[in-house]
């Protein structure tokens, strides 16, 4: 990223650092996995890196979470299914044949749906080569491994039970992961866990479950319905092409489960137009497999506002 001079002393007299890519201070993160990692300073929608920053790293593996970390990134979003025989796993689509060499290895068994595996022949799978040669061997995490690592990278997350009619049970269970991994405890639930989900009837069902863990609905409800919502989320994540500035107000004037008002985190913004025009709607969050650039867009603007 590159800052006009007197942009960069204004923002280093602010107190906010920024690295070439990623828009926050994330020298001590790339150093070591283990610290933690930059939260922006500037106003403006706080940016999560989708699949973990999975424009420089296959989606929903640990590469890209560790990418995620090194740009400066502490929010990371992940999809969970579950397979054959119970095991959580770290995946987006309900087969393996996008993101793994599944048709190599198990030839025979079209369409290589996640819930047809066990977790033992899902590991043995390369889910990095099919992005690129130097992320071969790259597995699909299951659930515990991904929390291992975003707590390891003191990171927070983003997660999205995935086609929860496919897995009857995954919410209790992936609630019970969360509890096992110490994901539950009141400061990873206050500051550190979103749980989201397209389908209504699942976020309902983890709201009633746990009431305390921050939920979110994907998708874009019609204005009128948006006070039914509240009753049970706490966040509404539309994808961009559906808002408009008008529709994120009302968003923002319903109160959510947790006595706030309802926020607004929009998907997939990759480019810089479409986050400052999102940003401008009023959204709370962008959801983006680029957030780097999807930051440095948001926040330059803020940078020259503050210029003498």
């Amino acid at each position: 990223m590159y800052l006009r001079p007197a942009a960069a002393a204004a923002a280093a007299f602010l107190g906010f650092t920024f690295t070439a890519l990623g828009g926050t201070s994330s020298a001590a993160a790339a150093a070591d996995p283990g610290a933690p990692a930059a939260t922006p300073g500037l106003p403006g929608p706080v940016v999560y890196a989708h699949r973990g920053a999975s424009a420089y790293a296959p989606e929903n593996t640990l590469a890209a979470v560790d990418a995620a970390v090194r740009l400066g990134f502490d929010w990371v979003e992940n999809d969970v299914q579950r397979t054959r025989d119970g095991e959580l796993v770290v995946i987006h689509d309900d087969t393996l044949a996008r993101t793994t060499d599944a048709e190599e290895v198990f030839p025979g068994r079209a369409p290589w749906r996640v819930r047809d595996f066990t977790a033992e022949e899902i590991s043995r799978l390369d889910a990095g080569s099919w992005f690129g040669a130097s992320f071969a061997g790259a597995r699909v995490p299951t659930l515990r491994e991904y929390l291992a690592r975003v707590q390891r990278n003191r990171q927070r997350l983003l997660l999205e039970i995935k086609k929860p009619e496919l897995y009857p049970g995954i919410e209790d269970q992936t609630l019970r992961v969360l509890e096992e991994e110490g994901w539950l405890d009141t400061a990873h639930v206050q500051r550190r866990l979103v749980v989201q989900s397209f389908s209504a009837d699942c976020i309902r069902l983890v709201h009633g479950l746990r009431p305390d863990v921050v939920t979110a609905f994907l998708g874009t409800p019609p204005v009128a319905d948006l006070p039914a919502y509240a009753a049970f989320t706490d966040r509404i994540n539309p994808w961009h092409t559906t808002i408009s500035a008008d529709w994120v107000a009302a968003v923002h004037g319903l109160v959510g489960a947790h006595g706030k008002a309802l926020e607004v985190d929009t998907w997939i913004v990759d480019d810089a137009v479409t986050a400052r025009k999102v940003r401008d709607m009023g959204v709370d969050g962008i959801i983006s497999n680029a957030p780097d650039v999807v930051q440095r867009a948001v926040q330059e603007a803020v940078i020259g506002s503050l210029l003498p």
